[in-house]
């Protein structure tokens, strides 16, 4: 199946619909007003479910008075969810693999987009290598947090508040106001499926939505301590296959193995499961979210992907906590057991008992699943 790599025209992730005629600017006192005429660059975070959280950052830009589209410099695989954020123009892939330094390759590309006229760079990782390309594209304001002593490299590096930002997308959302500014409310991020690419997607993997979907993501990047065990996705499959619902299975490639367990100890091989794991790219799995009735996932970049669409999503948390990256829409709940050592941010648990999942239980989730959630009208484009 040919799949669109970014899904959104140039012309479609300029949009800004209604706001495309207002004009706001922060108070000069506060530091960080735009002028209209400004061209601002986003260095990209390298996880999925991170990039997702940028985008209240990208319309806070808007709002603050740039017009221009927002181009980015992204880790190639997070491309697709900045084509399906509004206000973003450029996508430029980042020449630098994860944790590489590719210091020659960095100046390249940072020479390369002096020619652009950029006033103003956001710079989101923390990493010093990550500040490298906007400080060799001699860009006037570069902003960020101060991370590995980033003094020099930025322009303004700001010193983090934990605990006046203990969430990631508030942390990313205040750098469009000035140091001084008092964080609002935690901003949802929003993305805007491609409904083009969604009904090729459905027609070339024959799925069918005349029934209820549920969409299951067992994988996780990070490490094994953040997934459910496949028994109980299994478990949970069986009961929502007997109350009508088609089951998809979600994930990269590099989830195919844990995909592939699950299926192997479902209940019943005749249940309606069709896995599509490594079978879609990143922006295609975006889009088949769009039309779940119902998402289970770890904490992962797609449990990010179904909030920001908005399908009604159970979150599944153990070894993290949902106080720092919780999935953001009124249509998510969250499945998670408290115990003395969760959360305990580690790849594998440390004590090898793995209560924190293993004891959170698929009744509890099929129970939490079945709660009615009020999904919320369509934003106005922002």
């Amino acid at each position: 199946m040919s799949v669109l790599r970014y899904a959104l025209s140039p012309r479609r992730r300029s949009e800004s619909g209604p706001l495309s005629n207002v004009r706001f600017a922060l108070a000069a006192s506060d530091g960080c007003a735009h002028a209209f005429s400004d061209r601002v660059l986003v260095i990209a975070p390298s996880w999925v479910g991170d990039a997702i959280l940028s985008e209240p950052l990208i319309a806070q830009l808007r709002r603050a008075g740039v017009e221009q589209p927002v181009d980015v410099v992204v880790p190639p695989w997070c491309g697709p969810v900045y084509a399906r954020m509004h206000g973003v123009g450029r996508i430029i892939d980042n020449p630098a693999a994860h944790r590489q330094l590719a210091l020659h390759a960095r100046h390249a590309l940072g020479v390369s987009l002096r020619a652009n006229g950029y006033t103003h760079a956001y710079v989101l990782p923390n990493t010093w290598k990550s500040a490298l390309v906007p400080y060799f594209a001699r860009i006037p304001a570069r902003i960020g947090y101060v991370g590995e002593a980033r003094y020099g490299l930025l322009t303004e590096a700001r010193r983090l508040d934990r605990k006046a930002s203990p969430q990631l997308v508030t942390r990313y959302a205040a750098l469009a106001s000035g140091p001084r500014a008092v964080p609002d409310a935690t901003p949802r991020p929003r993305l805007v499926a491609n409904r083009e690419n969604l009904r090729a997607a459905m027609q070339a993997l024959r799925l069918s939505s005349e029934r209820p979907v549920a969409i299951l993501c067992p994988g996780a990047e990070f490490g094994p301590a953040k997934r459910w065990p496949v028994e109980h996705f299994a478990a949970l499959a069986q009961r929502l296959a007997d109350d009508g619902y088609a089951i998809w299975i979600l994930g990269s490639p590099n989830d195919r193995a844990v995909a592939a367990a699950l299926v192997a100890v479902l209940p019943s091989p005749a249940l309606p499961v069709v896995d599509l794991t490594g079978r879609t790219d990143l922006g295609t799995a975006i889009d088949l979210m769009s039309v779940a009735a119902l998402v289970v996932s770890n904490d992962s970049g797609l449990m990010h992907a179904a909030a920001a669409v908005d399908a009604p999503l159970v979150a599944l948390f153990g070894s993290s906590s949902p106080a720092y990256t919780p999935p953001l829409s009124p249509a998510a709940r969250i499945a998670k057991i408290d115990i003395a050592c969760s959360p305990c941010f580690k790849r594998e648990c440390p004590l090898g008992h793995f209560r924190c999942m293993r004891e959170l239980s698929p009744e509890l989730v099929y129970n939490l699943a079945r709660v009615p959630v009020a999904i919320p009208p369509p934003d106005p484009p922002r």
